[in-house]
C-alpha cells in the first residue's frame, strides 16, 4: 500500500511540474497582437497554429493526471486505520476545577485571596469634565 501511495505521489509531481513547464511555454491571448504591429515574430517551433493544439492538449491531459492523483491520495489518506497511539483518539482527562470565590476580591483577575481588612485603599484621581483643564494656559 505504501508502495502504491509514493508512486501515485511521483506521478502527481511529474504532473505538476509538466505542467508548470508547458503553461510558462505558452503564448498569451496577447502575443500575437504585438506581432501584428511588428514587434516580434509570429512563428514559433510548431508552426502558427500547432503549438496551441499540441501544448494546450498536452496541459489538459496533465491536469486530468494531476487531478485524478490528488483524488486517489485523498482516499487513501481517509481510508488509513485510525492509530490507537494517537493523542487525538485517548480520551480527555478531567481536571477539577477550584470553587470560585465570593466577594468582589474574585472578579479581579490575578487574585485568588481576598484583600485583608486591614489595608487602605489608594484614591484614584477623578478624571476632568473636559478637555479644557488639561490644556496649558499661556
Amino acid at each position: 500500500m505504501n508502495f502504491v501511495i509514493n508512486l501515485i505521489l511521483a506521478a502527481q509531481m511529474l504532473s505538476a511540474l509538466g505542467m508548470i513547464g508547458l503553461i510558462l511555454v505558452q503564448h498569451g491571448k496577447g502575443a500575437d497582437m504585438g506581432a501584428a504591429f511588428g514587434s516580434g515574430g509570429s512563428g514559433s517551433l510548431f508552426g502558427a497554429s500547432g503549438s496551441a493544439n499540441f501544448l494546450s492538449r498536452t496541459t489538459s491531459v496533465l491536469a486530468a493526471v494531476f487531478f485524478a492523483c490528488t483524488l486517489a491520495l485523498a482516499y487513501f489518506g481517509s481510508a488509513r486505520p485510525v492509530d490507537s497511539s494517537s493523542v487525538l483518539s485517548q480520551p480527555s482527562a478531567v481536571v477539577p476545577s477550584a470553587p470560585a470565590a465570593s466577594g468582589p476580591a474574585s472578579q479581579i483577575p490575578g487574585t485568588s485571596a481576598p484583600a485583608a481588612a486591614g489595608a487602605v485603599p489608594v484614591p484614584v484621581p477623578a478624571p476632568a469634565a473636559s478637555g479644557a483643564a488639561q490644556i496649558p494656559a499661556k
